[in-house]
């Protein structure tokens, strides 16, 4: 065995899942590089592999929190694509998210565009009904990503979370929320179980809003847009928008969803394609600091 070498096809905080002995409700990683719908900048098909080069930038020790990353997670591959297939990628995804769920792992999922969210979300669907139907959504996006259809598809990355809200979650919380067609917006608006804060409310307003998000007293899903972060943080995206949030900005609020029930994380449209990509190193630093708050050594300074 060669003790000094290490993995980097791996992420960096994590270890390869032994189907004989892994820690039950440890978190589960894994890259879905599938960018079929992609409308404005391809690319996202590489995001795995960035996310997890850039992963190793990281001090095992979280400066901000305090704390050492100590949060088990297993690495677990890429799932199998059809590229240019849609279902039958959306089935591969479903289907390694409930092995996972069955095992007691929780998916940490990296893509890749937004319609692999309709995998990991719909495999707990499927596995627990009644799990899904308490279940808080929090989608951090620049989009709605509510369209009924687009581009006359029903599965697109820019009609994602209209498929989530079809079924029904006990609530979804959208942030960061700056583009959006006015019909998307009428829907919103018509749903009861759906609330979202501009990424002006966030500047404007944000320790309110994190205090709404601290009242959260549900399971969570957590699903990352890179694009919700400005274009100068986040250049390599689908889709970019101007007037962002900061990297700052989402810390502060993975710091406060990450302390509740998370049942799963997807960071998403990450398409970068060069080694220190900033795109790519602040996608890797949300699950950074996910697991940051997922650990359990503190590291107290008197």
């Amino acid at each position: 065995m060669f003790f000094y070498a290490d993995n980097m096809m791996n992420f960096a905080f994590s270890q390869p899942l032994d189907d004989d002995d892994y820690i039950d409700g440890a978190y589960a990683f894994f890259g879905v590089g599938f960018d079929s719908t992609t409308t404005y900048k391809s690319g996202a098909r590489y995001g795995p592999k960035a996310v997890r080069e850039a992963s190793y930038n990281f001090e095992a020790y979280n400066l901000r929190f305090n704390k050492h990353v100590t949060a088990p997670c297993y690495d677990i591959g890429d799932v199998a694509l059809n590229n240019g297939n849609y279902e039958k990628t959306n089935m591969m995804i479903e289907d390694t998210t409930k092995t996972l769920l069955e095992m007691g792992l929780k998916p940490i999922a990296v893509g890749g565009e937004h319609t692999i969210t309709n995998g990991t979300l719909g495999a707990i669907y499927d596995y627990d009904h009644e799990l899904f139907h308490d279940l808080t959504v929090v989608h951090l996006d620049a989009h709605l990503d509510m369209r009924d259809t687009y581009l006359d598809e029903k599965f697109s990355h820019a009609t994602v979370l209209r498929r989530v809200a079809e079924h029904n979650p006990r609530e979804i919380i959208q942030l960061g929320i700056r583009s959006a067609e006015y019909d998307e917006l009428q829907y919103v608006n018509s749903q009861d179980n759906i609330s979202y804060y501009t990424s002006y409310d966030i500047f404007d307003r944000k320790d309110e809003i994190l205090k709404t998000l601290n009242k959260i007293d549900s399971p969570v899903y957590i699903t990352v847009d890179i694009d919700v972060l400005d274009p100068a943080y986040a250049p390599s995206v689908g889709t970019p928008a101007p007037c962002g949030l900061t990297p700052r900005d989402v810390e502060d609020i993975i710091e406060v969803v990450s302390n509740k029930d998370v049942v799963g994380l997807d960071v998403v449209e990450v398409s970068s394609d060069t080694i220190g990509d900033v795109t790519s190193i602040n996608a890797a630093k949300v699950i950074y600091d996910f697991l940051t708050h997922k650990s359990t050594q503190d590291n107290s300074l008197n």
